[in-house]
């Protein structure tokens, strides 16, 4: 089954977001990839989708933000642009107070996540905001972090704007704190396509015998049930979990009951709702460095044992 390449387009207000999706886009076409756009707007009225051009698909989320109040809006655009169209790839530019972890769980619902190849995050570091970021409130100044932290791939934005020296003391903050990710230099969000599926590639040439998603920050790991789960024995899996599984949902058929229940759990707390219908049995996970082959393994064994 064809799978459609997912990218999250993060990064604070104004960095250059809307600028890089539009340098993508058109790199997009000249390559004769069929792509499509999900924008999330905190307003009511879009600013940006005048911007996007005629012949890409695209769905605009208003009034919240992805990582908080409009999931389900969320779920709902991204199924009607995979069902509607034939596609390559998804890109989604988030709002500038998006939080990564929660933009990554607004786009892996169960009901599709197979049809989805999760890529990764681009971000966008406005070099001048970060360079005065003291100015900002803690709460703010975090949320920058937290951007930069999760990122598989960074735009150091802006460095026309700052000086050469200064340039390498903000990149060394940045390398600070994201290790691992891609650093470039931008002038209005300029780079190549093939920078960005380098990445990839470097990421499925590894030696490791690691899953793609492992490499990255966020792991976001896909499980379908054949069959049903003890509750006891599974909350019993559920303590054990390392601290970095940050969110699951899912639906899971439990043996006491006739139909699934949908499943979510946020940083250790898990929640049930009863379904009154069978839904695909697929479950969601993710987090940090998480261990792919174990936590399936895992849960195989649980069903192995319900089946007993």
């Amino acid at each position: 089954m064809k799978t459609t390449e997912v990218y999250i387009l993060g990064g604070f207000l104004g960095s250059g977001k809307t600028t890089l999706l539009r340098n993508i886009l058109k790199q997009e076409s000249e390559a004769g990839r069929k792509v499509a756009v999900l924008l999330n707007e905190l307003g009511s009225v879009s600013v940006d989708s005048g911007l996007i051009g005629d012949g890409v698909p695209l769905k605009e989320l208003f009034d919240g933000c992805i990582c908080c109040t409009i999931q389900d809006k969320l779920e709902v655009q991204l199924h009607e642009l995979l069902t509607e169209n034939e596609l390559d790839a998804v890109y989604i530019e988030t709002t500038g107070a998006a939080h990564p972890v929660e933009v990554l769980d607004g786009i892996m619902s169960p009901i599709f996540a197979k049809k989805l190849e999760y890529k990764g995050i681009i971000t966008v570091v406005d070099l001048l905001r970060w360079r005065d970021r003291e100015e900002l409130s803690p709460q703010l100044r975090q949320l920058l972090a937290e951007q930069i932290h999760h990122a598989d791939f960074i735009l150091l934005n802006k460095a026309d704007m700052v000086s050469e020296m200064e340039a390498a003391q903000l990149i060394y903050t940045i390398q600070a704190l994201n290790t691992d990710a891609v650093c470039l230099l931008t002038e209005y969000a300029a780079v190549s396509l093939a920078s960005l599926q380098q990445m990839q590639r470097k990421r499925h040439n590894g030696h490791q015998k690691l899953d793609v998603h492992d490499h990255l920050h966020l792991t976001a790991i896909v499980h379908t049930f054949e069959g049903a789960l003890a509750q006891t024995e599974f909350e019993e899996w559920l303590r054990a979990l390392p601290e970095t599984v940050y969110r699951m949902k899912g639906y899971i058929s439990f043996t006491h009951s006739q139909y699934p229940h949908l499943f979510q759990y946020s940083y250790g707390m898990p929640m049930y709702m009863n379904e009154m219908m069978k839904m695909p049995l697929n479950i969601v996970m993710i987090g940090e460095k998480l261990d792919k082959e174990m936590l399936i393994g895992q849960l195989k064994a649980l069903e192995a044992k319900a089946a007993r």
